[in-house]
């Protein structure tokens, strides 16, 4: 049975979803399934109407952020913009929402995209005409996820070790600030230094850590969130002290995190879900302030733990002890002015 929708007036945006199609691709992948293919299999098929599914389960959503997550490329054309029909497409996902036939909220307000930043200088003109393709554009995702494990994350991902720290990406990394956009960050736990030496080297350049910094609990991690939290948590805090940083709270019910260690969807409720991510999620915001962290879905990703409305309870749980203007931070007011969307807020 569906749990009672906690504090149902409180407006949240949520920051970070995605959309996709990933049914022709999921044959590709071997058995047996990697934890994170398996939870994707159940959700193999998100668009609009399964966002708007989710939004309508019960929680005030008056606005998302499209998070990019290599869907609907353009199939020709310079392989270098072929980056540019994910935009394309979610910017089309916007404007149906934003006709106001489906409900006041405001669907993929901000969209985040992405450019390869390896390319240097010649990434410049793709981030260009990535801003061309929507007013709704805000910056790029360049995921840096890499393990010595390979069966930690799996045959999806293949970035290289050390991304953030490779001159090519740092000298593509800098037109993002030239253009006034901002940056969203995935990585794991082991590698957070390298990210504390890329917000170090460009101070005024927004930057947002995606799902807490990806504790991992799978594979060679399983069972050792308690022996690595102390490296985790030094980590957090010594982001939390750069002030070009802000983080995304969620992204704890992924297979790779195993909080909760079963899955998909598992059914575990908001008050078991809360106690396994209190220590990341205080640890976050003690580190950062609410000013800089929201709390995200990361949809449908995070479903291998959580139905949406489950996890907004959750994520309500851990902020009952915050004030009215805490919460409305953590929840709205952080998101609204990082992706530059304070537009959607409701009047106060």
């Amino acid at each position: 049975m569906p749990e009672p929708i906690l504090e149902p007036d409180l407006s949240i945006i949520d920051p970070h979803h995605h959309l996709w199609d990933l049914r022709p691709l999921l044959s590709h992948f071997p058995e047996p399934h990697h934890p994170f293919i398996a939870a994707i299999a159940h959700k193999p098929y998100y668009t609009f109407d399964e966002l708007h599914a989710e939004v309508g389960s019960g929680h005030r959503i008056v606005g998302t952020v499209y998070m990019e997550c290599g869907a609907f490329y353009r199939s020709d054309g310079d392989p270098d913009f072929k980056t540019v029909g994910e935009v394309e497409f979610v910017n089309g996902v916007a404007a149906q929402g934003a006709s106001g036939l489906y409900g006041a909220y405001r669907p993929c307000a901000a969209i985040m995209g992405h450019a390869d930043l390896t390319r240097g200088d010649a990434a410049r003109p793709v981030l260009e005409t990535l801003q061309a393709a929507s007013s709704r554009f805000r910056g790029i995702r360049h995921a840096a996820a890499w393990d010595a494990d390979p069966t930690v994350l799996g045959p999806p991902f293949h970035a290289p070790q050390g991304l953030y720290c490779d001159a090519a990406f740092r000298a593509g990394f800098a037109h993002l600030g030239e253009l006034g956009l901002t940056f969203d960050a995935w990585l794991l736990e082991p590698q957070l230094d390298d990210l504390i030496s890329l917000a170090r080297a460009f101070p005024d350049q927004p930057i947002v850590l995606d799902h807490c910094g990806t504790p991992l609990n799978i594979a060679s991690y399983h069972g050792r969130l308690h022996e690595r939290f102390d490296l985790w948590r030094d980590k957090i805090r010594a982001l939390g002290e750069l002030p070009n940083v802000s983080v995304k709270l969620g992204g704890l019910a992924m297979a790779f995190c195993g909080m909760p260690d079963q899955g998909p969807a598992a059914g575990t409720g908001s008050e078991v879900l809360a106690a396994l991510w209190r220590p990341y999620i205080e640890t976050c915001i003690d580190a950062f302030g609410p000013a800089r962290a929201m709390f995200e879905s990361n949809f449908p990703v995070d479903y291998w733990g959580a139905d949406y409305a489950t996890l907004w309870n959750a994520f309500k749980r851990l902020a009952a002890g915050a004030s009215a203007g805490e919460k409305h931070a953590l929840f709205a007011g952080t998101a609204a002015r990082v992706y530059g969307i304070e537009d959607i807020l409701p009047a106060t």
